[in-house]
């Protein structure tokens, strides 16, 4: 090598003999996409432009099926409702069943909020850059493929685990889900050929300032009904004047199911004519017209 700034040293460039030198013009040059008429095209912007519209075309039908026949919305959630079984959409159930077991639930919450999604959706982060091989068949990727069905069959029980409890929930309490109503009134508007004018108004408790309204507060059916009404372990009231005449109510209040109730809310120091006029009070609970 050169040595100082002599201009008329000789260089001599030292190289390894064992690394085999290639001639780039002798390397096969990839083809073109325009080699193949018919079977590719550039990726932008034609095949991109040819997704995208798929895309909106797939989009619109899903705001047309959105808009012809939307999701009914149930009342607000109230967790201090007995009658109430909170539930999540069906893509979080594996999660909301998640929770119910004690290693994700109470002094351990945090890791069944926090740590086990962390876990999950880490992993899926990760896996790009986790899995590097070059091999793309199933069962030559033995991990990765494991890995992805054991995820399934978890997220598959867990979700299919938690409805079925939710129906014993339901069958246990006793109660109808409002999903399954409305399912019912749609049903019955499909056969009956009476397709409705708009949402269905909600019932509401109706003359709050008669005195009738203390006298119900009074006696024990607050017990079961709350004093909105909307019931408390027992059945709503809101609108129960559509079902039932101040006729057919004293008759279930005084000599039937209720009787054991009006027995005592007249040992409690109700007269007989206070009851009388909350339940005429209550035969003018009526939804709205």
């Amino acid at each position: 090598m050169a040595h100082g700034h002599k201009s008329d040293e000789k260089i001599i460039y030292v190289g390894d003999s064992r690394v085999v030198k290639k001639n780039l013009a002798d390397q096969p040059v990839p083809a073109d996409y325009t080699s193949y008429p018919g079977k590719s095209e550039v990726f932008i912007p034609n095949f991109l432009l040819k997704e995208w519209m798929v895309a909106v075309v797939a989009l619109v039908g899903v705001l047309c099926l959105v808009m012809s026949d939307p999701a009914p919305l149930g009342r607000p959630a109230d967790p201090l409702t007995p009658g109430f079984i909170p539930m999540p959409d069906w893509y979080f159930l594996f999660m909301y069943q998640l929770l119910k077991y004690p290693y994700a639930s109470g002094d351990y919450k945090i890791v069944g909020t926090l740590i086990l999604p962390a876990i999950m959706f880490g992993a899926l982060l990760l896996a790009p850059f986790l899995d590097t091989g070059k091999e793309r068949r199933f069962y030559r990727r033995p991990i990765a493929s494991s890995i992805m069905l054991l995820s399934i069959a978890a997220v598959t029980y867990l979700t299919v685990f938690s409805w079925h409890h939710y129906q014993q929930e339901v069958e246990l309490k006793g109660i109808k889900p409002e999903h399954s109503i409305r399912y019912e009134e749609k049903l019955a508007e499909k056969e009956s050929g009476v397709k409705s004018t708009g949402p269905a108004k909600k019932a509401v408790l109706v003359s709050a300032d008669d005195p009738a309204y203390e006298t119900f507060k009074s006696a024990t059916c607050v017990a079961c009904h709350a004093t909105d009404l909307k019931g408390s372990g027992g059945p709503s009231l809101l609108g129960v004047g559509d079902k039932y005449t101040a006729e057919e109510l004293a008759t279930k209040i005084k000599d039937g199911s209720m009787k054991p109730h009006y027995d005592s809310s007249l040992q409690k120091g109700i007269s007989n004519e206070d009851m009388d006029k909350m339940i005429a009070w209550l035969a003018t609970q009526k939804k709205p017209e």
